[in-house]
């Protein structure tokens, strides 16, 4: 499969000093706008991160519509949407209009999400975790639900005095052909990778695993990508799935890129998340040649068909079209990327 690379934002605004997204407008409004410059330099994807209770993109269907609206081949997806808070059937109903507007352009990454700013948040949106401390049981259950309704299973009784004496399950509508199989779950752990690859749903490594062995954070993912195809192949399923992986990739180019992310590489963090020892990746920033070296050697990125680069949104169309270009140009094809034609 070839490789593809989108960009991945967090969709931060602040009015703070130095912020080019002072808004939740300006963060919507620079997300699509991004989105168009991203397509005309010939990149695959457009991707949001979605959170709840913050100054980040939330609610992400709306936006994924005006991206539909203003682009014509970019991919256009979420990563991730966290389905502890999701209505699943409204949802199947958003995602498949989302998706027909898109003209079948949508990849839809979901999960139990990340940590909100809010605690137990979800319960304030009218769902309950009962004896489920971190809500994962409840997102895999309305997951299920989301699933079947993408699929056009029965989901409600129908009403014979509305549907001419016909009985039986209504499906929701619209339907969208093929959306079912563009839905990526987004796997902290080597266990949840092969959970992922039982379920039937593409892959979305997370930027950060929940388990740390000792051996670097790229070689850790592609290990979880390895178990995770394997356990594809042996529960048989006919088609080729999808692996994204994400990476900060920050080329340093002029005096203002120095500024911003030095001049070199890091190292990748190791630390507590939730009482569990969890490993982070690196941010790769440095001169292009010197990324496109890197880039090329790490495992994950290899093995990957889906490269998302994490883009710092808060400073503003211009400058992430700049970054985004310069790996266009310059680093992206050390790992055997070709523009999108």
């Amino acid at each position: 499969m070839d490789k593809k690379i989108g960009f991945l934002s967090f969709g931060n605004w602040n009015p703070g000093r130095g912020s080019q997204v002072r808004t939740g407008r300006d963060a919507l409004v620079q997300s699509v706008e991004l989105a168009v410059a991203a397509e005309e330099l010939g990149l695959d994807g457009a991707y949001y991160r979605v959170h709840h209770f913050a100054r980040q993109l939330a609610a992400p269907f709306p936006l994924l519509a005006a991206v539909a609206a203003r682009t014509s081949r970019i991919e256009i997806g979420t990563g991730v949407i966290d389905m502890r808070y999701e209505n699943p059937l409204y949802m199947a109903e958003e995602a498949a209009i989302s998706d027909l507007l898109s003209d079948g352009r949508l990849q839809l990454g979901i999960s139990r999400g990340s940590p909100e700013t809010a605690l137990r948040g979800a319960e304030s949106f009218g769902y309950s975790f009962a004896g489920d401390a971190e809500g994962g049981d409840l997102a895999r259950a309305h997951t299920e639900v989301f699933r079947a309704a993408l699929a056009g299973a029965g989901v409600a009784d129908a009403n014979p005095a509305m549907t001419g004496g016909v009985s039986g399950k209504l499906a929701i509508q619209p339907q969208a052909p093929g959306l079912g199989d563009r839905i990526w779950w987004g796997a902290g752990t080597r266990d949840t990778g092969v959970w992922t690859a039982r379920q039937g749903m593409n892959l979305m490594s997370s930027t950060l695993l929940s388990e740390d062995t000792g051996i670097p954070f790229d070689e850790l993912q592609a290990e979880q990508i390895e178990r995770y195809r394997a356990a594809w192949a042996e529960a048989g399923w006919e088609r080729e799935p999808r692996v994204s992986v994400s990476r900060s990739v920050m080329p340093v180019v002029t005096d203002e890129d120095r500024m911003y992310f030095g001049d070199r590489s890091g190292e990748d963090q190791v630390g507590l998340l939730g009482g569990v020892r969890s490993r982070f990746g690196k941010t790769y920033a440095g001169p292009p040649d010197q990324l496109a070296e890197e880039l090329s050697k790490d495992a994950a990125v290899r093995e990957a068909d889906t490269l998302l680069l994490t883009v710092p949104n808060m400073l503003g169309v211009d400058y992430n079209t700049r970054l985004l270009e310069t790996v266009v140009r310059e680093v992206a094809p050390a790992i055997g990327w070709t523009p999108m034609r």
